[in-house]
């Protein structure tokens, strides 16, 4: 029985920014439940590499689009391609986002509409699209990806904290829309994981700062967001819906 709560078997999910780090772990986790998976992104060489890893990992199938989530029109598209390939999207992660960091008195506003709908818009682009076919079947998983950084945040972060706190008051409003139809919404809130982006924005002084801010004492590795994730997305998770799950190695549980 315990298998069967996270079995995703039948299911067919869709994560964007999935060729690299958190929504590549993710993506290949769904895989090895048992999901059909659609990942996207900007670069075709990178979905054409991690689509070789999590095929030759899982038996489902594995499609991929490049889509700029950036561009508010691609998110329409993204969503019928993905549904074109795989014949229905039961879960959606909206995994794309960036980080530019920026004091108050210097963010550009290119910058700042930039990170808004890259980090925030997208993702309520993409649920609009694809609710209305998870609403005939009458359940669905709609997964925002977070960040601790939309609970506390540190100088510069103005547009990434700022979009991250939004997408907590976003899955909370689409939980009670959606709830009557057997939709989940959920955000996942991680804290310091050892991907590209955090790697190329920080020193190695910041890097051993962040380790040590944590209660593990460390950065968490992409695969152990896989689990959190799946609980979210299969009928494990059920019952959960307008809630965020906090990933973070212990960093909100210190105060020094």
């Amino acid at each position: 029985m315990l298998a069967k709560l996270f079995d995703l078997s039948g299911r067919a999910a869709l994560v964007t920014g999935g060729s690299k780090g958190l929504g590549k772990a993710m993506a290949l986790g769904f895989a090895q439940a048992g999901a059909d998976v659609f990942i996207s992104s900007r670069h075709e060489n990178e979905l054409q590499a991690a689509a070789r890893e999590i095929r030759s990992a899982s038996p489902g199938r594995v499609e991929y689009a490049v889509a700029d989530m950036s561009h508010r029109d691609q998110a329409d598209q993204l969503a019928q391609a993905a549904i074109e390939a795989l014949g229905r999207v039961d879960i959606l992660v909206n995994n794309a986002g960036s980080n530019l960091p920026q004091p108050i008195d210097q963010i550009r506003d290119e910058d700042w509409d930039n990170l808004v709908e890259l980090n925030l818009s997208s993702c309520m682009a993409m649920t609009r699209a694809l609710v209305p076919f998870m609403k005939e079947r009458r359940w669905g998983r709609i997964i925002h990806i977070s960040s601790i950084m939309g609970f506390s945040s540190a100088g510069g972060r103005n547009a990434y904290s700022a979009t991250k706190s939004a997408l907590l008051g976003l899955a909370r409003a689409s939980a009670n829309d959606l709830g009557p139809f057997g939709i989940t919404v959920n955000c996942l809130a991680p804290g310091p994981f050892l991907t590209d982006l955090p790697m190329s924005l920080l020193s190695q002084e910041k890097q051993d700062e962040f380790a040590r801010g944590t209660a593990l004492g460390r950065w968490g590795q992409p695969e152990e967001l896989v689990g959190p994730a799946l609980l979210l997305a299969s009928d494990a998770g059920s019952y959960i819906t307008g809630a965020s799950l906090i990933v973070d190695g212990g960093c909100l549980a210190r105060i020094f």
